[in-house]
């Protein structure tokens, strides 16, 4: 039997508190409770998270505004210095490195895009991507070749010379995204990159985002407070509230199971067959039945209502293998669409 891979990126007890001597707070009180942290004045921006992302994986983290989850972010990177805890990134304690140490991390294997563009202005997309190339010392020809490269995989091969005063918000942010990449990140970071923008143009950078991941499967922590965004996107899903993690799980898991209240408001809304796949609705193989067809395991209901819809047969499930693991019915997909929210 093949061993679990290990995570590229841990957290453990990583806790973030703001107010005085904290660190001395945290070694004098191993359980802290709300009335402690409000009897000392200090703010619990992340209290005792814990979290593994997988290499490849799409690991999203959300929450309302100051649930603490783009303070999360930066401890991870170390933008933010953690009160407590480890974090660790390829097999090594970022909380052991120099300050030094960590912007040769940032600057060759961590790739960073915020909700602001942070684009310099007297510089053209050329100019702006491959600035990370630059200040790593690499030369001209070599950076603005990789930097064409990147622009091309965004689709602003056509926008080279241009100032990010003559570009749209959607082609700013691909310039954004576009320069994180551009130093080939192991781990990319990514914090509400879409919220700026427009709700069509939103919708478009989701589309592209998860085409350059098609291609790069790239280690991906996202930042969101839309569940509906997290959904489409996620591989899994941690739901944050006043600092803590409450439930981590595929979208499927949060909405069958919610841990709390909290968790389940999120789900309310939210359309069933959006998310549910065949598997997770398919009941188990009959060799002995006629089928209609195959469908991939891991297809939304949305996507084959229609087919199972108009079928009197079962269709069969399959895996990546093409290997028969269940049969989905056309009454499980009708029972998926009528408990829409």
């Amino acid at each position: 039997m093949d061993s679990k891979p290990e995570p590229i990126l841990t957290c453990t007890h990583v806790w973030k508190l703001f107010g005085r001597n904290p660190e001395q707070f945290i070694a004098e009180h191993p359980q802290i409770t709300d009335e402690l942290l409000a009897r000392n004045a200090l703010i619990g921006a992340v209290r005792d998270a814990n979290i593994e992302v997988a290499e490849g994986e799409i690991f999203i983290i959300m929450g309302l505004s100051g649930s603490g989850k783009s303070t999360l972010l930066r401890c991870l990177s170390r933008l933010i210095e953690p009160t407590h805890g480890q974090v660790m990134f390829e097999g090594e304690d970022l909380l052991k490195h120099s300050e030094k140490q960590m912007i040769q991390i940032r600057r060759h294997k961590m790739g960073m895009v915020f909700q602001h563009f942070a684009l310099m202005p007297h510089l053209t997309v050329l100019g702006n991507v491959a600035f990370p190339l630059e200040v790593q010392g690499i030369d001209r020809i070599k950076r603005e070749r990789r930097a064409r490269e990147v622009i091309e995989l965004v689709g602003l091969q056509d926008r080279e010379s241009y100032y990010p005063r003559e570009l749209s918000g959607g082609q700013q942010q691909r310039v954004g995204i576009a320069r994180s990449l551009c130093v080939e990140p192991k781990i990319w970071f990514l914090d509400e990159p879409f919220s700026a923008l427009d709700p069509l143009i939103r919708r478009e950078m989701q589309d592209e985002f998860l085409r350059i991941q098609s291609m790069l499967s790239k280690t991906i922590v996202f930042i969101t407070h839309d569940f509906n965004e997290a959904v489409r996107l996620a591989d899994r899903i941690a739901i944050m509230k006043d600092g803590a993690i409450i439930q981590i799980g595929t979208p499927e898991e949060l909405i069958i199971n919610p841990a709390d209240d909290y968790v389940e408001e999120f789900t309310n809304d939210l359309s069933r067959a959006k998310v549910f796949t065949a598997k997770t609705v398919m009941g188990p193989h009959n060799p002995g039945i006629s089928t209609g067809g195959q469908v991939s395991g891991n297809t939304k209901i949305q996507d084959l209502a229609e087919d199972l819809i108009r079928s009197e047969l079962p269709f069969d499930v399959v895996d990546h293998n093409h290997t028969v693991i269940g049969q989905l019915s056309r009454d499980a997909v009708i029972d998926v669409l009528v408990k829409q929210p």
